[in-house]
C-alpha cells in the first residue's frame, strides 16, 4: 500500500501548471490547502482560488498568476516537513526564504501562517513549505 502526501501532490500540480503556462489547476480540497492557497493569494503568488463542491471532498481551482511575458509569479514551492520527517522551528529560529523575498508557511498553535506572521505573533511550529 502506498501512502500519498496530498500537500506534495498539490504543490506538484501547481508547479506543473506554471510549467505548462496553464490558466488554472485543480487540486483536492482540505482545510489546510484552503489556508495555504489563501496565504499564496495574499502574498501575490497566485491570482485567485475558488472552492468547487463535488460529491467527494471538493476541489480547489487555483488561478495561476503570471508576470510580464508569461513569467510565473511563483518560481518554486518546496515541501519541507514530510510525513516521514517532520521539521519544526522555534519562534526564534523561523527560517527566512531568500532573505525575505520568499515565504515559509508554518502550522502553529495559532493556525497556519506565513513566516512573517509567525515571527510577529512569536509562534513557532511545523514548517510546511518554502515558496519563492
Amino acid at each position: 500500500m502506498s501512502v500519498t502526501d496530498p500537500l506534495a501532490d498539490a504543490f506538484v500540480k501547481i508547479k506543473n501548471g506554471y510549467g505548462s503556462n496553464k490558466d488554472h489547476v485543480d487540486i483536492k480540497s482540505s482545510k489546510l490547502l484552503l489556508k495555504i492557497t489563501d496565504i499564496l493569494k495574499a502574498r501575490g503568488f497566485i491570482k485567485d482560488y475558488k472552492k468547487i463542491e463535488d460529491s467527494k471532498q471538493g476541489i480547489i481551482r487555483v488561478y495561476l498568476k503570471y508576470l510580464n511575458k508569461n513569467k510565473p509569479a511563483l518560481n518554486k514551492i518546496d515541501r519541507v516537513s514530510k510525513p516521514g520527517c517532520r521539521i519544526y522551528a522555534k519562534k526564534d529560529n523561523i527560517p527566512q526564504v531568500l532573505n525575505g523575498m520568499g515565504i515559509a508557511i508554518l502550522t502553529t498553535s495559532g493556525g497556519i501562517m506565513s513566516d512573517y506572521d509567525a515571527r510577529r505573533n512569536k509562534l513557532g511550529g511545523e514548517v510546511i513549505c518554502y515558496v519563492y
